[in-house]
């Protein structure tokens, strides 16, 4: 893998927290949804239960800080809908090629 920039990585540590914010956001708004639809609520509690544990385990909730990780973390964001990419404008030329070249 090729070496991550300080300002890429920069720029990750600080946009990180507000991606996964966003992400959580609206996983919340779909646990919403499903608690109000039809249905026995001990179903909904064990979808809701199944749901929250799949999701726990998503870059976009819970992101494993290293620089290292940063290129394979944006990729699991991009692939979780986590973010966009669109979300990559400002990091490096270098950077977003090699993002979209494997995100396709």
């Amino acid at each position: 893998m090729c070496e991550v920039k300080e300002n890429d990585w920069r720029l990750f540590r600080e946009r990180l927290p507000g991606w996964q914010e966003a992400y959580m956001e609206r996983l919340i708004h779909s646990y919403i949804e499903l608690l109000s639809g039809d249905g026995k609520a001990s179903d909904k509690f064990r979808e809701l239960e199944k749901e929250i544990r799949s999701d726990r385990q998503k870059t976009g909730v819970c992101a494993r800080m290293s620089r290292s990780m940063m290129v394979t973390n944006i990729l699991s964001l991009l692939n979780e809908g986590a973010i966009t990419p669109d979300d990559l404008h400002g990091f490096s030329d270098d950077l977003t090629e090699r993002i979209r070249f494997v995100f396709r």
